[in-house]
């Protein structure tokens, strides 16, 4: 995107039903393809996170993810799919989100107001890492340290 390109911007969510709605059926691999967006996918991690303490994302959203893929007809190898350094990436930031607005929260705010926020964009990786070495196969298949700058938030344990 150039300067002169406009961002796009982002689809924000109605309310906590239609997050959840989301996040069930991306879950049970029925979301149809064409809505798991970068939105959804924040905002079901955001769900994840605040909502469900019987899923790990950074374990679990692998798996879960791929097997999305899968039952939408995508693939996951070199160059498409699954992206283990943008989840890892992501679900560091949206956790420091959720923990930033705090536990009484609603979950709509908290997902809305970081789809508005410089780091819920999709380019906000790549003022960490350049474009080569974020989409290199290497990135895609385990999770690499950034080449620009120092992630701004510590790896969870």
């Amino acid at each position: 995107m150039s300067a002169d390109t406009p961002a796009l911007e982002p689809r924000l969510f109605a309310d906590d039903d239609a997050i959840i709605a989301t996040g069930e059926a991306f879950l049970a691999r029925t979301l149809p393809k064409a809505e798991w967006t970068h939105e959804a996918h924040l905002a079901a991690c955001a769900w994840l996170v605040k909502g469900r303490p019987d899923i790990v994302p950074e374990r679990d959203l692998p798996r879960l993810i791929a097997r999305y893929n899968e039952a939408t007809g995508g693939v996951n190898d070199d160059t498409q799919g699954y992206h283990e350094t943008l989840t890892q990436f992501y679900i560091a930031v949206v956790r420091a989100h959720v923990a930033e607005a705090g536990e009484s929260a609603r979950l709509v705010d908290v997902v809305n107001a970081l789809l508005q926020s410089p780091r819920g964009a999709r380019s906000y990786p790549l003022r960490f890492y350049s474009r080569e070495r974020l989409f290199s196969v290497t990135a895609r298949r385990g999770f690499v340290q950034p080449d620009l700058r120092p992630l701004p938030l510590p790896p969870r344990a």
